[in-house]
């Protein structure tokens, strides 16, 4: 069976036959922040190429129109005095423009706001003034837009998800008598996660009373947090259990039938604030039945050295074998109301 999320917190879904293409452009920005980085260097390139292309040519058109080309070039093949310098009475729109060269270079001073000092605008053409108002204007546009979705795009939150990790497996053990989902949740950073809440869902084939057939039936998994809620308070690794019962999707699972569940995935949600930049960010892993270990529990890895709390990492996904009944949640129930 395909997983629905990965181990690495991707979902696995493929969007496919969209006939509605325009509604990305409606939302430019969030359509090139989510874009691949190749294709987001590629627009950021041709996006500058393309405007100092247009506007060189813009430039070179009003320099034709006004004639400075013609005055420039026959002042390089017959000047009067011998020195380089325009006909007496002739002011250009725009000096040293000669050809689409000229024009092109004055473009990418204009926008980039350098000045060599060869070229510049005079008063002679007000045509030259507005656009050099219009092209400051949209090379402005261009660099807030490309510079922010740069900026984006190496700030997403789901680069501060790469040091929140999961266990590798999951287990069910007996904790206070009672059959438990447990597994084990980090964080790598000193930083810490605000407001960080957790959830866990199972994602299965279910049919209805009716007959329909729902392919990814999600149903929450409730856990139990002696705060209250989901929240958590992530300074050190912690182990999130849920607890067995009537209400939970796993009640009439027992070690011998768990692996032939295939359809089963736990998918396990984790959200918080990120102290440093503010940003909310989601961390997502999964379970499938073969990832799932009967009758074990993590080691402990806090240890208190020196007057604080170490944290060892290399037994992060460590468990060990612990006695535990190979029957349903259901079964020890009633064998417990008998006894």
């Amino acid at each position: 069976r395909a997983r629905f999320v990965g181990k690495n917190g991707a979902c696995n879904v493929a969007h496919k036959n969209i006939r509605e293409q325009g509604r990305f452009l409606q939302d430019v920005f969030t359509t090139l922040v989510d874009l691949k980085w190749p294709h987001t260097l590629l627009i950021f390139t041709m996006s500058f190429l393309c405007s100092w292309l247009l506007f060189g040519m813009v430039w070179w058109l009003i320099a034709f129109a006004h004639g400075d080309l013609d005055h420039s070039t026959r002042l390089q093949r017959d000047p009067a005095d011998g020195t380089a310098g325009s006909p007496a009475g002739f002011v250009p729109c725009v000096t040293s423009i000669h050809s689409f060269t000229s024009a092109f270079l004055f473009s990418i001073e204009v926008q980039v706001t350098i000045g060599f000092g060869g070229r510049m605008v005079t008063e002679e053409c007000p045509a030259a003034i507005l656009v050099l108002i219009v092209q400051n204007i949209v090379g402005l546009v261009i660099n807030a837009i490309m510079l922010g979705c740069i900026f984006m795009k190496t700030s997403q939150a789901h680069r501060r998800a790469e040091t929140l990790i999961f266990s590798k497996h999951a287990v069910i053990a007996l904790r206070e008598g009672r059959l438990c989902f447990m597994l084990r949740v980090g964080d790598l950073r000193k930083s810490m996660i605000i407001s960080a809440t957790i959830r866990m869902q199972v994602v299965k084939k279910t049919a209805s009373l009716e007959g329909e057939v729902v392919p990814l039936n999600q149903i929450d998994i409730q856990m139990e947090n002696p705060v209250g809620g989901n929240s958590i308070f992530l300074v050190s690794p912690l182990i999130i259990y849920h607890v067995i019962d009537k209400n939970s999707p796993l009640y009439d699972i027992s070690p011998m039938n768990l692996h032939h569940h295939e359809d089963l995935e736990i998918i396990v949600i984790l959200e918080g604030v990120v102290e440093t930049t503010g940003i909310t960010t989601q961390a997502r892993t999964s379970y499938l039945a073969d990832e799932i270990l009967w009758g074990q529990r993590f080691v402990p890895i806090v240890a208190e050295e020196d007057g604080r709390y170490s944290v060892d990492y290399s037994k992060f996904g460590n468990t060990v074998k612990v006695p535990t009944p190979s029957c349903t949640a259901r079964q020890l129930e009633e064998d417990k109301s008998i006894m």
